[in-house]
């Protein structure tokens, strides 16, 4: 999640896993906001989710507008880089369908707003964690393929090669037989 892409310098950026931590403490280490790692290792579950919500909400970090980068699972072939908005309290409060409710206090709010959050977590979570696994298995299939195929001409090259000493010893055998006549 970042919040409005790390590129001014109040903006913050949220790293789920270690390879996102890696890759972009290089280019944003001043502008890292909350670093969680041990998620996304086994399949992801709604308290991993609550448990990124609650520290990006333990930071202190009071965000206008922040985006969730995911890849987006479409079939077993395709999946895409997509963005999904969060917004903060304040940006809730002013939707134009919450006046339709009764007076909403603060701290309701302010858990809807962190469940917000950890249910969107968790949905780009769980979305990624399908487009890995598909991945993961394309990539197995094809290294199973590619493993077939360098039997097959292993094998082929293997008859050859044991044909032409059969070949040759008979031919051996066959010259022997005829200088002994």
């Amino acid at each position: 999640m970042t919040a409005r892409k790390a590129e001014g310098p109040t903006s913050k950026v949220v790293c789920i896993g270690d390879k996102s931590r890696t890759m972009l403490r290089r280019l944003f280490a001043p502008n890292m906001l909350v670093s969680v790692k041990d998620i996304g290792r086994i399949a992801p579950v709604f308290a991993d989710a609550a448990t990124i919500a609650a520290a990006i909400a333990e930071s202190g970090y009071i965000y206008e507008f922040g985006e969730i980068y995911y890849n987006k699972y479409f079939s077993p072939v395709k999946y895409e880089l997509t963005t999904i908005p969060v917004f903060n309290k304040a940006t809730i409060e002013s939707a134009p369908n919450m006046n339709a409710f009764d007076d909403v206090d603060d701290d309701q709010l302010e858990c809807y707003a962190e469940w917000t959050v950890a249910a969107l977590l968790y949905y780009t979570m769980k979305e990624s964690a399908a487009s890995e696994q598909s991945a993961r298995m394309a990539a197995m299939d094809n290294a199973t393929k590619n493993a077939a195929e360098m039997i097959r001409k292993l094998t082929l090259l293997f008859n050859r090669t044991r044909q032409a000493v059969i070949t040759r010893e008979l031919i051996e055998i066959i010259s022997g037989a005829a200088a002994l006549k």
